[in-house]
């Protein structure tokens, strides 16, 4: 006995430390059929199901505006156009009616048409406190309601989310279903870089066609930056004349006014950041007297940050802001202000005498010069500012958005929160950090990490989003995409649906729920089906298209 034992367990144990014995055939994580990303707060799902006619339409019942009209042409090219998976074999007879020969008892009939009911004029612009929900039931009579256009927007999506192909590849099925939705946080944003690699118009509407499906609102556009200034301005058409990469690698106001619009279809903001005073090296080839010479060894030895003491630069910036924030129409305005090089204005002769004669330090001169920039701003500004500016004691409005990013983020966004002021939290959201997995971002809960440290919901609301942040340095227009999908989708996630959250478990040992592997399997392929190349989420599997 002893004998067949030892041989069972040379033989079965090598097998099962190579692998191999929990490695069965097929994906690694079977894709779900029907199931939504971002996860709706509640949805009752039931086992009977409907089939989608070619003849399917969309009723407007109530408000209607371009927006509503142009998503559904969209959502009808999507659903009917056979964007929701491989083509079906089968269509309905002519009666539009299913054969009678069916004894399928979840089969329901045909879904022939969605009312939707928008119960209040449209926005011309989403913004901050934008509403969002919607109310969704997939039945005989199928409904979607909502207050607002944005909401109307997001409930579209769920609903073209909720169709499958049935097994036999015969049918576009849909479940019957009640939904009700909206988000957990207001600002749910992607970062885009277009300065150190250039991105095309069209990499960035695609951008954009992703960002609605993951059901994130804000784009933030990093236009420009040390390597390249590529926004092409009317006032000083120099910085991009001789800033930019190439002639050809700029975004004209047409393009710009493009992306705003496209957005705009889609619910998204549009919120531009132009980084100051560092991160300017691209604009010293127009104008290098704004910048700061830095010296070695009482050498020059090249320009670093804007200069904070020269008129000039005020003046400039003044300009270039009014023509900008009279191209891009959301209040918010980001000024930058991090990874200032201190150590080239503690090495300028200049700054040295001034900061001796004003009894100043480095930090001090970025505080002067962020004082001296907000108010730059049209009125009516909210600014967006890296967390280095409220770091170094300037003074900030209280809605001020003090994006977090540094290492210590726990900490950081609790001081921030106690002095009053507002958080985005994007520390745990680099996409950049090429060797994280979707999962890595799915885990970090910036509600829930301040609260596992202070056990105190007072200061949560004070968290209003967050952003996913995708920098260029090793990314281009050929890669960018699957870069940032679907990895991107975890945070979109987090920053939608509910979570069981405000308990106390160490939010650093989160676990992903199974269930959402399965779930972004199905999404990444709806993606690519519709035009976004994401790459995939977890290991083997396939998509059929």
């Amino acid at each position: 006995m002893l004998r067949y034992f030892v041989v069972f367990y040379l033989f079965f144990g090598e097998f099962y430390a190579r692998g191999m014995w929990l490695t069965p055939p097929g994906p690694k994580y079977p894709p779900t059929k029907g199931e939504v990303w971002p996860k709706p707060q509640i949805e009752v799902k039931g086992k009977t199901y409907y089939v989608l006619p070619s003849q399917f339409k969309f009723k407007i019942m109530d408000q209607t505006c371009d927006i509503l009209t142009n998503a559904i042409a969209r959502y009808s090219y999507i659903i009917v156009g056979n964007k929701i998976g491989p083509k079906a074999r089968h269509t309905e007879p002519v009666s539009g009616l299913r054969p009678i020969t069916n004894t399928d008892a979840f089969y329901k009939g045909y879904l022939n048409e969605l009312e939707i009911t928008l119960t209040s004029p449209c926005e011309e612009l989403p913004h901050f406190e934008m509403d969002e929900s919607y109310n969704l039931t997939v039945s005989s009579s199928s409904k979607l309601i909502s207050s607002s256009i944005w909401g109307a927007l997001r409930g579209l999506e769920t609903f073209a989310q909720l169709f499958y192909i049935s097994d036999d590849h015969n049918d576009v099925r849909v479940n019957e279903t009640m939904i009700s939705d909206f988000p957990r946080y207001k600002h749910r944003g992607l970062l885009l870089d277009t300065s150190r690699h250039f991105i095309t118009l069209r990499n960035i509407l695609k951008t954009l066609d992703a960002m609605a499906m993951n059901k994130m609102n804000v784009f933030h556009w990093h236009i420009v930056d040390d390597q390249s200034f590529p926004y092409q301005s009317e006032r000083f058409p120099e910085l991009s004349e001789r800033g930019a990469y190439d002639p050809t690698m700029i975004y004209t106001k047409d393009d710009i006014e493009r992306v705003i619009e496209y957005a705009r279809n889609r619910g998204i903001r549009v919120i531009p950041e132009f980084d100051v005073p560092g991160h300017t090296a691209s604009w010293g080839n127009a104008y290098p007297g704004i910048l700061t010479e830095c010296y070695e060894n009482g050498r020059p030895i090249g320009l670093g940050p804007i200069d904070p003491t020269k008129n000039m630069t005020y003046k400039i910036l003044r300009d270039l802001f009014k023509e900008v924030q009279n191209l891009f129409p959301d209040k918010y305005f980001h000024v930058g202000g991090d990874e200032v090089d201190l150590e080239c204005w503690e090495s300028n002769p200049d700054l040295i005498n001034y900061m001796l004669a004003n009894n100043l330090i480095a930090t001090d001169l970025h505080a002067l010069f962020m004082r001296n920039v907000i108010p730059l701003l049209a009125n009516n500004t909210t600014p967006v500012v890296w967390q280095e500016v409220y770091d170094e004691g300037v003074t900030l409005s209280k809605d001020t958005l003090i994006q977090v990013w540094k290492y210590d983020w726990i900490i950081e966004m609790i001081t921030v929160l106690m002095t009053g002021h507002r958080v985005l939290f994007s520390s745990s959201w680099y996409l950049s950090a090429l060797d994280s997995e979707w999962t890595d971002y799915y885990a970090a809960d910036p509600r829930q990490m301040v609260y596992d440290v202070i056990d105190d919901k007072t200061l949560l609301p004070g968290i209003v989003g967050g952003e996913a942040c995708m920098w260029g340095e090793m990314v281009d227009n050929r890669n960018v995409i699957n870069r940032v999908w679907p990895r991107a989708s975890a945070v979109a996630e987090i920053l939608w649906s509910y979570q069981d959250d405000m308990k106390h478990y160490d939010s650093r040992r989160l676990r992903v729920p199974r269930e959402a592997y399965n779930r972004i399997e199905e999404h990444a392929c709806r993606m690519i089906r519709r035009g976004i190349d994401a790459q995939p989420p977890s290991g083997p599997g396939f998509c059929v298209v």
